[in-house]
């Protein structure tokens, strides 16, 4: 069953194209991963599902209906990026709260379980910290067991322990039955949460596929080196992108290995070499940037 659908969906604010012509539905039972660097598109795309926007071209179809029906958002859940909870409040109270506005909820005390709070109880919202906000955040997200839940950079301000923990809880709200949206620029949060993960870019979908075929394409390294023969280097087969900074020469490879290989058996001169893997950001524009060219300068009258 598809919940959610995305027809052709355009999205500009004046001159910014920030989704440019997206198709793509949501069916129940999945756990999506929507992948890409900041400023991709992706919240503006959690936003049209919530009805917080309308798209300028395209339509977004949300249980059958239009986002903008209340009636629709009833069995949404949603945890934006940023979220203000009342500081005076204690914890159990904001959950009873929320939970008040739907007829089947989650009992505060399991929800509190669920997702690592049943010490916070009692405690007011202003005296937690910003991890532990973001716990409750997500966890609001779930009071009302939604069918479909949006999770935009949900462990944003976490430590690894407590980002691993909110990973456990999510994957155990999915195995219930709930379907999850989640937004991240971190590779590794949807390779260890997600069955699908769509990449977009420059406000275009670049790519819907499973786990393994997205890590796959993205599995490039980052080498730096000083030379004088930056040019020549940039040859190798490897090499996707060059960049210079602060006299040093980075080059983004599809294959450290082979590309070290490569520079040693060229015999061009080099020193001070190290390899890193890439962040997503410098994958995805190391390997799109040619397509994502056609669409730059970003405007209204030239949106693909």
């Amino acid at each position: 069953m598809t919940l959610a659908e995305f027809d052709h969906v355009t999205r500009r604010y004046g001159d910014v194209v920030a989704v440019d012509d997206i198709s793509l539905t949501i069916d129940a039972g999945t756990l999506v991963g929507l992948l890409g660097p900041n400023g991709a598109g992706k919240t503006t795309l959690l936003s049209l599902l919530q009805g917080l926007r309308r798209p300028t071209a395209g339509t977004v179809t949300l249980f059958g209906g239009s986002p903008q029906d209340a009636r629709r958002r009833t069995a949404l859940g949603t945890t934006p990026q940023e979220t203000a909870l009342p500081e005076t409040l204690r914890v159990g109270e904001v959950i009873d709260y929320v939970g008040g506005h739907f007829a089947d909820r989650v009992p505060s005390g399991e929800l509190a379980d669920e997702f690592g709070l049943a010490d916070m109880l009692r405690r007011q919202c202003g005296a937690l910290s910003g991890g532990q906000k973001r716990r409750l955040a997500v966890a609001l997200a779930f009071v009302g067991r939604p069918r479909l839940v949006l999770l935009d950079e949900p462990t944003t301000g976490l430590d690894v322990d407590a980002r691993r923990t909110l990973w456990a809880a999510i994957r155990r709200q999915h195995e219930a039955g709930a379907t999850v949206v989640i937004t991240s620029h971190y590779l590794e949060e949807i390779e260890a949460l997600a069955q699908r993960v769509i990449v977009v870019g420059e406000g275009r979908m670049l790519a819907d596929d499973t786990v393994a075929r997205v890590v796959a394409r993205v599995g490039v390294g980052r080498v730096q080196l000083s030379s004088h023969e930056p040019k020549r280097i940039e040859q190798l087969a490897s090499v996707v992108r060059h960049e210079r900074s602060d006299d040093r020469e980075i080059f983004t490879v599809t294959d450290a290995d082979e590309f070290v290989r490569e520079l040693v058996g060229s015999g061009l001169a080099f020193q001070d070499l190290t390899v890193r893997g890439a962040t997503l950001e410098e994958a995805f524009l190391a390997l799109t940037e040619s397509r994502v060219a056609d669409a730059s300068p970003r405007k209204a009258g030239q949106a693909a």
